[in-house]
């Protein structure tokens, strides 16, 4: 039962500060670059490679390969997405906050962004590594999990480290000296 504790220990440590986080503007237009896109009209996606960089807001998305997902729906001459698909150094950086992973997918309809494999999230000094992040764009709250895709990773803060293997969170965190 103490794994379910480590864990809460570590979200309530990226909520706390993913509150001085706004929430992100879902509704921002998104613009987006690439070496090369593919438009596969029938399926209602894009496939977007080679340098990809999508920007909403204040957050941007850069990996090597992105499939994008619409509706089918035009308003004001775009299409209308519903999820991105991102592989291949996958980064994700908002204010104060970088995300890092092979793959990532954002599902628009939700506002929330699954990151998977080697996942590293850097928030105001500290670093937490897992399996997969889930960032909440509404509420700005990040969870990490030890899920095995990716392999081990550990957390680190202010000299505090928490390890992970096998899908299991462990670790210590160091007290601030006292005289």
């Amino acid at each position: 039962m103490r794994a379910p504790l480590i864990l809460i220990g570590l979200s309530a440590l990226l909520s706390t500060t993913a509150v001085a986080q706004q929430a992100h503007n879902s509704n921002a237009p998104i613009n987006f670059g690439a070496d090369h896109i593919e438009l596969q009209d029938k399926a209602n996606r894009a496939v977007l490679s080679g340098n990809v960089s999508v920007k909403q807001g204040e957050m941007t998305l850069n990996s090597a390969r992105m499939t994008v997902a619409y509706t089918g729906q035009v308003i004001g001459g775009n299409p209308q997405v519903s999820r991105l698909d991102a592989s291949g150094g996958v980064t994700v950086k908002r204010p104060d906050q970088t995300a890092r992973s092979q793959y990532a997918i954002y599902d628009l309809n939700r506002r929330v962004i699954t990151m998977l494999g080697a996942v590293t999230l850097t928030q105001q000094g500290n670093t937490v590594n897992g399996g997969r992040l889930t960032m909440n764009l509404d509420t700005g709250r990040s969870v990490i999990d030890g899920s095995s895709v990716g392999g081990s990773g550990g957390a680190t803060n202010g000299g505090g480290t928490v390890t992970q293997t096998g899908g299991r969170v462990t670790g210590t965190f160091s007290v601030p000296k006292r005289d």
